[in-house]
């Protein structure tokens, strides 16, 4: 796998810790957000995959928590190495810088292909797969000419506007996310791009194991990845009901520039886009509106703000004594089907922050608690 020498700080897991790391991913109602939670209060995935029965039985789990085993991550790490893939953990120096700031981001991300190009700032370039010849071009235009700027390009690999902009960006350095595992590329025609990709300054990415087959309600999840790892999205053309929206949406939630691309109130494909314009969008029409916009932000450093620090850290897991009963119930009386803040718990019950998110771990692997974009949480209803 090339490398550059221009590689962000960070520090490689052990075998042993990516092996607990990809366990503890792997394992029943854990999610990304239940993982870093887990990892800063237990100190290591060791320790918090010892910890997960108990607290799973706390939460009120009515059957015992089920937890990968060491031979299903010993398996999927040897089938990554014999796709010519690896796992990257958030704190390793290939993981994809601004990814690590968003809400949700993957612990663990499978890779292929050159890793280099996850150094590099990147643009987001989205929009209908039943793409009009005039917005492939545009597309294409963008992404040579952001790829020339320095900027690598994301996109999720679909038909029409994401093709478009992966072809034109193969030189310069292009990413391509995947909703499904790694070996499981989707549409099956561009199973030939994506080679091209990999193997040559390109890189594909998922959060998802070797061998899933990507179902509808992944390609949102894909979408969190391509708006979490680019400093900025364009949609180029987007119907009102496309998924290229989503991407924007989230875009915006993390942060991130959303740029649109105007076209014809008459034509069905530039509805969304004109929308967003409507909502507040960049008005894109060269990719030097992108380019301008993205200049200062290119030029920070884009560090994690979320702990794990799992390599070489140990915490003392009894540094506080679990939550009562009395504290568990007035932490779940506060809550409901509604979401809400965590500092609004806080705030409500007056109990030690370290309190209340220890019990909403406890509710989390129980299963009874919702995770929503932006960090807010609500209890399930359904036991």
């Amino acid at each position: 796998m090339a490398s550059d020498g221009a590689r962000r700080p960070g520090i490689a897991l052990t075998d042993k810790q990516r092996i607990a790391w990809l366990r503890l991913i792997r394992s029943d109602n854990v999610g990304p957000s239940t993982f870093r939670d887990l990892i800063n209060h237990f100190g290591s995935a060791e320790a918090a995959l010892q910890a997960l029965p108990e607290l799973s039985r706390r939460g009120g789990a009515s059957r015992s928590i089920r937890i990968a085993s060491v031979d299903e991550a010993e398996r999927e790490l040897e089938r990554a190495r014999r796709f010519g893939a690896r796992l990257v953990g958030i704190g390793e120096p290939d993981y994809p810088p601004a990814l690590r700031q968003i809400d949700g981001a993957p612990p663990l991300l499978a890779m292929k292909g050159d890793a280099s190009v996850a150094a590099s700032p990147s643009v987001g370039i989205v929009g209908s797969r039943n793409a009009s010849i005039s917005g492939a071009k545009f597309a294409a235009m963008l992404a040579r000419d952001c790829g020339r700027a320095g900027y690598s390009i994301t996109s999720g690999l679909a038909r029409g506007i994401d093709t478009a902009a992966h072809r034109a960006s193969l030189e310069t350095g292009t990413i391509a996310v995947l909703a499904g595992g790694l070996d499981q590329p989707y549409p099956p025609e561009n199973v030939p791009l994506l080679d091209e990709i990999t193997g040559g300054h390109g890189l594909s990415v998922s959060e998802m194991p070797f061998g899933w087959e990507p179902r509808a309600r992944d390609f949102p999840r894909r979408n969190r990845l391509i708006a979490g790892i680019s400093l900025g999205v364009v949609v180029v053309e987007a119907a009102a009901r496309s998924g290229s929206l989503i991407t924007a949406r989230l875009a915006g939630d993390f942060g991130r520039l959303v740029f649109a691309v105007p076209g014809s109130p008459l034509d069905p494909r530039c509805e969304g886009t004109n929308g967003l314009l409507k909502q507040g969008a960049t008005v894109t029409t060269s990719a030097g509106d992108v380019l301008e916009a993205l200049a200062p932000l290119s030029q920070l450093e884009l560090l994690a703000n979320r702990v794990i620090d799992e390599p070489g850290a140990e915490r003392s897991t009894d540094q506080m004594m679990p939550p009562d009963d009395s504290d568990r119930q007035r932490i779940a009386g506060a809550l409901g089907p509604t979401p809400v803040e965590i500092d609004d718990i806080i705030r409500h019950t007056g109990l030690p922050a370290s309190t209340v998110y220890l019990v909403l771990l406890e509710l989390d692997l129980a299963g009874r608690l919702h995770r929503h974009v932006g960090g807010l949480v609500s209890l399930s209803m359904v036991d």
